[in-house]
């Protein structure tokens, strides 16, 4: 048969008719309202859509997806003020009326009851809150007001929340449930959160006795967390773990399986409700938080991701990923963006577990620092934000153009697009359920351009690879399951829409027939219709009847006329990049339409189905088991493990154990090895936890000497570091230990100083390994340049940026004949990995602001040589210059044109000026780190040549040691003491015993204030000729206004009496200079009154190997001798342990007791050892401890013992505040040796365990530092005024040679508010002192203040200067103000910085390992030094420098360029 073309084209037509006559156009129906919706949905599953008019209050119904609309039965129009749709049931809906009446619908809107509540409905909160699976369970929250009378014309209210119930959905009243609350809602809330009791609930409230007071309204401050399982019938304070403190809840919600509770500053977060757990954020986290600090963004269900705020300038912050029980975060994403509403820029994508889209700033240092335009970076994570990488820009233009960018480079050339901060479109930005389908408007290049510049891009595979689709940014949606896409224009107004029936390879155009701008393209919620909705407004000009408003209902239903089969369809691989395939131990994968296939999908209402394939397991798939942490990628236990009952009945019996891993809950890999990771292991029974009553231990030998041990404060984890260069870490307390990088010499180990999960491991390279998370992980940095052997600090950091670092590092300083060797420092914004150049030729380069300096938090301070060339180790003399360099250095302002040194201290910013021409230095002090005042002293002092120490104070002024005897072995000074704003310092104490390297037998006592303890040399002239000092111990409670003696024990540890009976006879204790240990402080942070130190009772301190060991309960006013022999000794568990070992020789026990040195145990840890040092975590809380020491005769080699407590008892100790006197804590207060029990003008009352309770405390005991009241002054309360001292009587007197300040205070004490002014005398309030009334000392005649004028006199700045010594400000480097509550974990160098070195252990790092106080220490090598370098300073200091007298009213002179600013 032949074909002819005119037959075959006759069956063409033929076969293809059907097809032509069965498919038809779209279908466009268009409905004029006069209002835009401000609430639309539809019900869930249904053809139903609910619009509500915020005009005329008025609520509209489509029944069949938006084609048709009328107005609702039951309330009418100008009675809906709200609409509600019940997120639990696809029937219920809720309109909330104007006053108390409301209605509701249980037919999706068909009919509408009305309901009645008590209270109209509280506008400002959540109105209705939802049970996920009682729907008929629902809290109404209500408004309650009264007229107060007491406003400012009359009226005034007060109003306030209640919350009420109901169990059947309003079919009956609902019934009050709580009053005075702000927020409640069901635990089960979520459908997630399944371990929570049915009817517990939760609610913010206040107390109901009391109503708001000023203001109409309460205060957040006073709000607490309550729950209930019974409608509140009885009710739970919830304390969150943290007691009475758990106060100001500003916020609670539960996101998957988690509830969170927010707190101003703290997240607190359950997993069943019952059980709270504080989230542990690290430092970086942590900046000074403000209203939406935190944002909880979409979570999966086996973690919370949380986005702080970091940059609050800026609204940048930091995405964080919670561990699987929603307790410990790690950073997962920096530098998100944010807006002004705490909104930040990421998204999950439907259906795909652990992807999602985020936008970083990429030039936030530029943003914050200078003001620019944010440059915005997309980026997208497979695996729940463990990693992420830039969108791939797609291969061509959309007209097939090549991009002005290389697509190959992805960081200068990716896709960036729009996200959920500036929302075009209702629901989700970029996904629907429709499989892989990720739709988006954004830009291919360097950063994100405007929206208006954009273009539309499509993704098949969740964003793997991505197509332009259209030109133009346009609003889309995705219908059928994504068989069907559409998009409208988003820059102009139009007259069509375009739909694509392949995936957007090509598209048609449907007109609507009329021109809107549209504002809203959506469809029902799963994204299974091919029917939308429009929303648009149209032109001025086509405003009509009907309204100038448009729903616009689009069905493209008649274009497909076939379902699609078997064959149309195609299993698609979530995450299918490689390596990604698998989250929580399955792959994820979805049955969806072919691109190309003709057909429709159909299954309305049916979400896609997710299909899970279980992979084999891997190490991912697991983590700890409980009581294991993560050391390095491994589990190891944090002590000996419990044992199941009924095994080890012998020694050497073995039990079956956990392997140290559990599988992640939820995740559902499989095994497929014989032996899975977390199958339990066979275990010896001698390393399991003994028995309630008894001590363990665990020894281990280190090839080398242990040269520094660091704690992570806050965790169990410490480092150390050996002799060798190698460096160990235990993540348990020292129980088990694992060197790092074996390969790897180490030169030292810095710790962040202001972020305690942070630490850094230096090598000569410039390879740094750190750690963000306490050694659970560790990474490498590459430095700029290798380290530094100059002695200049390597690392500096920033006290409230974490991620900001200072390195200083070296160029061609290898050969120490070379003749341009240089420091160079270098910064970074984002933890190193960009860094920027600061200066060459620099001996310090440092953050000026500190953790109490609070200046500009991007000025850099340096110490710069003025000449840029030669050699930094070459003798010459060369200027160093101060130069302080705003917004990261760029720029500069020269401060000084030649100085000794800078640090910080406290407030203050201190430099050393070196004036070149006179030959002297002097003090200078900042505030602003821009403008100085110089410090002033007594005329007896002569500042420039001698040593000075600053000593530690917290009480409002300064301590300062001045070197007043330098002669070796023979050293002791004078400390004086400073006003309370820091410009005179008077003398406080003579003959304070200084040691050689200038350290000082002074220490105050831990969390007390006021009370410290010195030895003073007895016999100055004697010691001076003989060199042999006879050294007494003085203490003082009112913070050095008077020293006293030292109470000895009536007797000794054994019954007997002292052989001292003369009236000189006290307790002397051995101070810093003589402590072998410059970590065994006296006192501890954590056991309030509590002292321990070696001593004896006599005249003078006698030998170390004579004394015994003391112990005093209540601050130092009483001691008792705890045991006999000197011994070091160690807090433990808050004081309940405490530990003696003896150092005087070799032991192979230790002693210890837990009812403070009434009775000792003996522990044997079978080994004799030389101790060295006895440690436990910073904070004293632990019951774990390490002795580290050496076997005799092996000096070479260090031996660690573990020794942990845990186990001798199982008894927590009970604090209730409600019932103090029942429980295991008694409330104390220091006494100063008054009738009344007052320290510092107040009687302050503490929490400490009742001494002979067996129970252990746990974590750290806040104290509340109560204070009951101020009590009446007397003489304790007073010390000398400036240029007074005091003599053998105790009172005080005129210094020789002096004149008084000028006895007028007017200016000072009159303020515009103050009656009265007095004039000054011989004596001053001390400035911590709060007392009232009573004997008034310091108050001379009395005058009138000249009126009410309203000016602020000196109090308005409070000011400081802080003098030291007049060169070795390089002995600022040294400083190491170690108090064991604030303490890093161990040497603090700097309070914030690592130092350099030039031992020959370390190499470059510094191994200043016993410094306790801020050292200024210099003697007169040093000043040879000085003179070495300019010659004509020799002979300058022959004559005494006139002291100019300074009158009080000049204390504004000193800082009148700050009083100006």
């Amino acid at each position: 048969m032949t074909y002819t073309p005119r037959l075959i084209l006759h069956l063409l037509i033929c076969l293809l008719l059907p097809l032509l006559v069965l498919a038809g156009d779209p279908e466009v129906t268009v409905t004029r309202i006069e209002n835009l919706p401000n609430r639309l949905f539809y019900f869930d599953d249904t053809l139903v859509v609910l619009f509500h008019d915020p005009v005329r209050l008025a609520v509209m119904r489509s029944p069949d997806e938006g084609k048709t609309w009328s107005p609702i039965s039951g309330p009418g129009e100008g009675d809906a003020v709200r609409l509600i749709d019940h997120p639990h049931n696809k029937k219920m809906a809720f309109i909330i009326g104007r006053d108390t009446t409301h209605w509701v619908t249980y037919n999706q809107g068909d009919s509408w009851q009305s309901f009645e509540t008590p209270r109209e409905a509280s506008l400002g909160a959540s109105m209705l809150s939802f049970h996920a699976e009682q729907d008929g369970w629902i809290l109404f929250q209500g408004r309650a007001c009264e007229d107060t009378g007491s406003g400012k014309w009359g009226g005034g209210r007060s109003c306030w929340d209640e919350t009420f119930y109901t169990q059947d959905a309003f079919r009956s009243p609902p019934k009050l449930l709580l009053s005075q609350t702000s927020q409640c809602l069901f635990a089960r809330s979520s459908p997630a959160f399944v371990n929570a009791p049915e009817s517990l609930i939760f609610c913010v409230a206040f107390d109901s006795s009391n109503k708001p007071g000023g203001g109409g309204m309460h205060s957040y401050k006073e709000s607490r967390l309550y729950s209930s399982e019974d409608w509140y019938e009885n009710k739970k304070f919830v304390d969150l773990g943290i007691g009475k403190r758990a106060q100001g809840v500003v916020g609670l919600g539960v996101v998957s399986k988690f509830m969170v509770a927010a707190l101003k500053v703290h997240l607190y977060v359950s997993t069943d409700g019952k059980e709270w757990r504080q989230t542990q954020f690290p430092h970086s986290a942590l900046p000074d938080l403000k209203e939406n600090a935190y944002t909880v963004v979409e979570s999966t269900t086996h973690s919370i991701a949380v986005d702080i705020l970091t940059s609050p300038s800026a609204n940048i912050g930091t995405l964080f990923v919670s561990s699987s029980e929603g307790t410990y975060f790690v950073e997962a994403l920096p530098d998100t963006n944010r807006n002004d509403y705490g909104i930040v820029d990421f998204e999950q994508l439907v259906g795909l577990e652990g992807v999602g889209i985020a936008n970083v700033v990429s030039n936030r240092e530029e943003v914050v620092g200078w003001g620019e335009a944010k440059k915005i970076k997309t980026k997208i994570t497979y695996d729940d934000g463990s990693s992420w990488r830039l969108l791939k820009a797609p291969p061509t233009h959309l007209n097939g153009d090549d991009w002005s960018c290389n697509r190959e480079n992805t960081e200068s050339c990716s896709l960036h697009v729009h996200s959920v901060t500036t929302p075009h479109n209702i629901g989700r930005v970029f996904s629907s359920t429709a499989p892989g389908y990720v739709m988006a408007v954004g830009s291919v290049g360097n950063s994100l351009l405007p929206y208006e510049d954009c273009d539309t891009f499509l993704s098949t595979d969740a964003g793997l690879t991505w197509r332009m689709v259209q030109e133009g940014a346009h609003k889309y949606e995705f219908g059928d399951q994504g068989s069907v896409l559409v998009i409208v224009d988003d820059e102009e107004p139009t007259d069509n829409v375009k739909y694509s029936y392949d995936g957007g390879s090509t598209w048609s155009q449907l007109d609507l027939g009329v021109t809107v701008r549209g504002l809203v393209l959506t469809t029902i919620p799963d994204s299974t219709s091919q029917k939308f909705l429009l929303i648009g407004t149209l032109p001025r000009r086509d405003s009509g009847k009907g309204g100038r408003h448009a729903l616009i209902f689009l069905d493209f239903a008649p274009v497909q006329t076939r379902q699609c089969t078997d064959s149309d369809f195609e299993r698609w691989y979530a995450r299918s990049e490689e390596g990604k395939e698998c989250l929580m131990g399955h792959k994820q994968w979805y049955q969806r339409r072919k691109l190309d296939a003709q057909c429709y999908v159909g299954h309305k209402f049916e979400d896609p189905v997710g299909h899970e394939e279980n992979c084999a397991c891997t190490d991912e798939d697991y983590e700890c088991d409980f009581n294991y942490v993560r050391q390095d990628g491994e589990c190891v236990p944090v002590g000996p493990e419990p044992v199941p009952a009924g095994t080890c009945n012998k020694a050497d019996d073995k039990y079956l154990g956990s392997s140290g891993y559990r599988k992640i809950p939820g995740n559902t890999c499989e095994s497929r090895s014989d032996k899975a990771k977390d199958s339990p292991i066979m275990k010896e029974c001698s390393e399991a936890r003994p028995k309630e009553g008894k001590v363990s231990h665990v020894t281990h030998e280190f090839g080398s000497v242990i040269t520094q041990h660091q704690y992570f404060p806050g965790s169990q984890s410490l480092l150390l570091q050996l002799s060798d260069g190698t460096v160990w870490q235990s993540s348990n307390e020292g129980f088990s230990w694992k060197q790092l990088y074996e390969k790897e010499t180490f030169l030292g180990v810095t710790m962040h100083s202001f972020a305690s999960e942070r630490a850094y491991l230096l090598t000569d390279s410039k390879r740094i390994y750190h750690t963000t998370d306490y050694g659970r992980s560790w990474n490498v940095i590459t430095a700029p340049e290798v380290p530094n052997n100059l002695g200049i600090p390597i690392l500096d950091f920033h006290p409230t940026k974490s991620d900001w670092l200072i390195y200083t590092g070296a160029i061609n300083c290898a050969d120490t004949l070379s003749t341009n060797c240089r420091a160079v420092a270098y910064y970074s914004t984002d933890h190193g990995r960009r860094w920027k150049k600061i200066e060459e030729y620099v001996r310090n380069c440092a953050w000026a602001r500190d953790a109490r300096l609070k200046i500009d938090e991007r000025e850099i301070i340096c110490e710069s040589y003025k000449n840029k060339k030669g050699s930094q180790l070459g003798g010459d003399y060369n200027p160093l210059e101060l130069i302080a360099g705003a917004n990261y250095y760029s720029k500069k302002i020269k401060l000084f044109d030649a100085v000794v040194g800078f640090a910080s201290f406290s407030e203050y910013l201190l430099v050393a000026q070196l004036n070149e021409m006179a030959g002297t230095l002097s003090l200078q002090v900042s505030l602003d780190g821009y403008h100085f005042s110089e410090g002033q002293f007594p005329p007896s002092m002569k500042i420039e040549n001698r040593a000075y120490t600053i000593l530690e104070s917290n009480t409002d002024s300064v301590f300062l040691h001045v070197t007043m005897n330098s002669d070796i072995s023979k050293e002791w000074g004078s400390i004086f003491k400073s006003n309370s704003n820091g410009t005179y310092y008077n003398l406080a104490v003579e003959y304070v015993n200084r040691n050689t390297a200038g350290y000082v037998d002074f220490e105050k006592m831990l969390g007390l204030d006021g009370i410290a303890v010195i030895n003073v040399v007895a016999n100055p002239k004697e010691a001076d000729i003989s060199g042999k000092k006879k050294l007494q111990t003085r203490i003082t409670h009112n913070d050095g206004g008077t020293w006293k003696p030292m109470n000895p024990p009536p007797k000794d540890s054994l019954g007997q009496e002292y052989d001292c009976r003369s009236t000189s006879c006290s307790l002397q204790i051995h101070g810093y200079t003589e402590r072998r240990d410059p970590k065994a402080t006296y006192s501890s942070p954590s056991a309030v009154g509590l002292m321990l130190a070696v001593g004896n009772v006599g005249e003078e301190l006698a030998a170390y190997t004579d004394s015994d060991v003391f112990l005093t309960r209540d601050g130092g006013f009483t001691w008792e001798e705890v045991h006999k022999d000197a011994h070091i000794w160690e807090f433990g568990d808050s004081g309940s342990i405490l530990v003696l070992v003896n150092d005087e020789e070799a032991t192979d026990h230790i002693l210890y007791t837990t009812d403070e040195g009434l009775t000792w145990n003996e522990y044997t840890f079978g080994q004799t050892l030389r101790v060295k040092t006895i440690q436990t975590v910073p904070d004293d809380t632990s019951r774990r401890f390490l002795l580290v020491g050496n076997a005799p005769g092996q000096s070479d080699k260090s031996i660690l013992v573990h020794l942990d407590f845990s186990a001798i008892t199982n008894i927590k100790c009970e604090l209730s505040i409600e019932d103090p006197n029942h429980d295991d804590f008694q409330l104390w207060s220091p006494s100063e040796g008054r009738e009344e029990n007052c320290l510092f003008g107040r009687q302050t009352m503490y929490h400490r365990r009742i001494r002979d309770r067996n129970c252990y405390i746990g974590r750290r005991v806040d104290q509340p530092k109560t204070i009951v009241r101020n009590c009446t002054c007397t003489p304790a309360d007073f010390e000398c005024e400036f240029n007074y001292r005091r003599d053998a009587s105790g009172n005080c007197v005129l210094v020789d040679g002096a004149s008084p300040l000028s006895y007028d205070t007017e200016y000072e004490q009159c303020d515009g508010f103050t009656e009265f002014w007095y004039e000054r005398t011989e004596y001053r309030k001390i400035p911590y002192s709060s007392c009232e009334g009573g004997e008034r000392p310091d108050r001379g005649k009395r005058h009138e203040c000249p009126g009410l004028i309203l000016r602020g006199g000196l109090g308005g700045l409070f000011w400081g200067s802080i003098a030291m010594i007049p060169f070795a400000f390089a002995g600022l480097a040294g400083w190491y103000y170690w108090t064991k509550g604030s303490r890093p974990g161990a040497i603090r160098l700097g309070e914030h910085r690592a130092f350099g070195d030039d031992s020959p252990a370390a190499g470059v790092l510094s191994i200043i390992a016993s410094v306790p106080i801020f050292l200024i220490a210099i003697g007169q090598e040093g000043w040879a030094w000085v003179t070495r370098k300019v010659p004509f300073l020799d002979d300058v200091f022959g004559s005494r420098t006139p002291y100019r007298s300074v009158p009080i009213d000049d204390d504004a002179e000193i800082l009148g360029n700050y009083e100006d600013d």
